[in-house]
C-alpha cells in the first residue's frame, strides 16, 4: 500500500509585500503554490498511490477570488479521474474562510465527501485496503481544545490512520491550536500520525525507516512563501509492507526555494574578497538545490578588516553581490537582501588590565551594552546631534539609528576595538 501525506498547501498565498523588493520574481512567487500543488497531484498518479491526505490550511485564510478554489477542485477532480482518494481535513485558515464552506468539492471514487466532518471526529473505512482513516476538520479558526481524546478507537487489524491539524505542545513561529502531546496520540494506539500545522518538516519521534511507533510526522507546507521557510518543502510518500512496517520518502514539490548564504569575512581584506567568497558559496547552494530558482538572504558576518569598507559602502557591496548572482545562475538566483552583521577586527591582540585611561575606557564600554539606563540616558544625549543630522542618515534599516537602545548597544559592542587600535597606536 502507498499513500501521500501534504499538508499546509496555503494556495494562492499573498506574496506578504514583495513587490516592493527591488528585482523580485513576483510572477514566479505568485503561482507557486499552484505548481507546487500540481506536482503533488502529479506524484500521486505517478506513483499510482492508493490514497492522499491533506492535514489542513488547504487555502490562505478568508480569499476573496473563487479561482482559487475552483483551481484546488480542478486538481481533486484529476486525482478522482485517476482512481486516488483523498482525505482532507480543514485547517484554521480554512476555518477562517466563508468561501471554503460555500465551495462544493468533488466525491471520491466511492461516492463519500474528501472532506471529513467538523462536527466530531471520523472514520473513514478503506476496506479493500485494510486502513481507518481518523480525524476531524476544524469547526472555527481558533480551535483552542485538545481534540484527540475524542477521536475513535483503532480499528482492530487495520492500518489506523489520525489525520490532525495541530501545533501540539506550541510553537514559536505558529499560533497554538488544537493542543495535545505525543503521548495523547500514542495513547489512541493508531499506526501513523500524519500532522498539518508547522511549516518545518519534523518526523517524531526519529528519523529513520521503521520508525518508532507510530510515526507521527509533519509533512511541512509544499511550497516556501518568505525567507523564513527555507529548505526544500513538499511531501511524504509512504510505504506500507505487509507486516504494517512504514517506509518514508520525503519528495520535494516546491518549484522556488528560499535560503540563507551566511559569508564568513573572517580573514578577508578586501570587497572583492567579500564578493568572491559569496560567489563560491553560491555555486555550492546553486548544486545542492539542483538548480531550481532561488531566493536567498545574504549575511556577511564575522570580524574582518574590511569592516568599515563593507559599511560604508553597503549599496556598491549589495550591487555586487546581486549582478555576481545574476551571472553566476543565469538569472535563477533572486537575493532578497544582503545583511551586514560583520565587525571590526582588530591587528593587535592588546589587552588592558590594571588602572589607567585606557583600562578604564575599556571597563565602561564592557559594562556599557548591558546597563540599560545607562544606554537609555546614551540615546537621551544623542537627541541634540540627531536633529543636526540630514534626515536621511537617520532612516531605517541602515540609518544611524540613535534614538533606539538595540542599535546604540551594538554600535558600542563595534566602537570597542576601533577605538583601541586607535588609542594603542
Amino acid at each position: 500500500m502507498k499513500f501521500l501525506h501534504a499538508a499546509d498547501i496555503h494556495l494562492d498565498s499573498p506574496l506578504q509585500g514583495l513587490e516592493r523588493y527591488e528585482g523580485a520574481p513576483a510572477d514566479l512567487i505568485r503561482g507557486a503554490t499552484r505548481r507546487a500543488l500540481e506536482k503533488l497531484v502529479d506524484l500521486a498518479i505517478r506513483e499510482q498511490v492508493d490514497f492522499a491526505v491533506i492535514a489542513g490550511d488547504l487555502y490562505d485564510g478568508d480569499w476573496k477570488d473563487f479561482n482559487t478554489g475552483m483551481f484546488f477542485v480542478r486538481q481533486m477532480a484529476k486525482l478522482r479521474e485517476a482512481g486516488i482518494r483523498v482525505y482532507l481535513i480543514a485547517g484554521n485558515h480554512d476555518a477562517a474562510s466563508t468561501m471554503t464552506r460555500k465551495l462544493r468539492l468533488p466525491v471520491n471514487p466511492a461516492g463519500d465527501s474528501l472532506m471529513l466532518s467538523h462536527e466530531q471526529p471520523e472514520t473513514r473505512r478503506i476496506d479493500d485496503l485494510g486502513v481507518a482513516i481518523h480525524g476531524r476538520s476544524f469547526a472555527s479558526q481558533a480551535e483552542i481544545k485538545n481534540m484527540v481524546p475524542d477521536y475513535p478507537a483503532a480499528v482492530s487489524h487495520f492500518f489506523n490512520l489520525g489525520l490532525l491539524h495541530t501545533s501540539l505542545n506550541g510553537s514559536d513561529e505558529h499560533d497554538t491550536y488544537a493542543p495535545c502531546s505525543p503521548t495523547d496520540l500514542r495513547s489512541k494506539q493508531y499506526d501513523y500520525w500524519a500532522l498539518g500545522h508547522i511549516h518545518k518538516r519534523t518526523l517524531l519521534p526519529s528519523e529513520g525507516s521503521p520508525l518508532v511507533a507510530p510515526p507521527m510526522l509533519y509533512s511541512g507546507n509544499i511550497q516556501g512563501r518568505h525567507i523564513r521557510e527555507t529548505g526544500a518543502r513538499g511531501c511524504f510518500l509512504i510505504t506500507v509492507n505487509e507486516r504494517q512496517e512504514t517506509q518514508i520518502e520525503f519528495r520535494p514539490l516546491d518549484v522556488f526555494r528560499w535560503e540563507i548564504c551566511r559569508v564568513s569575512c573572517t580573514e578577508l581584506q578586501k570587497i572583492d574578497d567579500v564578493v568572491e567568497q559569496f560567489r563560491e558559496q553560491l555555486r555550492s547552494l546553486i548544486q545542492q538545490h539542483d538548480n531550481l530558482p532561488l531566493g536567498i538572504r545574504v549575511i556577511l558576518e564575522g570580524p574582518t578588516r574590511a569592516h568599515q569598507e563593507l559599511t560604508s559602502r553597503r549599496g556598491e557591496v549589495t550591487a555586487e553581490i546581486r549582478s555576481t548572482a545574476t551571472i553566476v545562475s543565469d538569472g535563477q538566483v533572486w537575493i532578497e537582501q544582503v545583511q551586514f552583521s560583520t565587525h571590526y577586527q582588530r591587528d593587535s591582540q592588546l589587552t588592558f588590565d590594571g588602572e589607567g585611561p585606557l583600562s578604564e575606557l575599556v571597563r565602561y564600554l564592557d559594562q556599557l551594552p548591558d546597563d540599560s539606563q545607562a544606554v537609555l540616558q546614551l540615546a537621551d544625549e544623542l537627541k541634540d546631534l540627531a536633529r543636526k543630522l540630514p534626515p536621511e542618515l537617520m532612516r531605517a534599516p541602515e540609518g544611524l539609528l540613535l534614538d533606539q537602545p538595540d542599535w546604540i548597544r551594538e554600535v558600542i559592542r563595534d566602537l570597542k576595538p576601533m577605538l583601541l587600535d586607535r588609542l594603542s597606536g
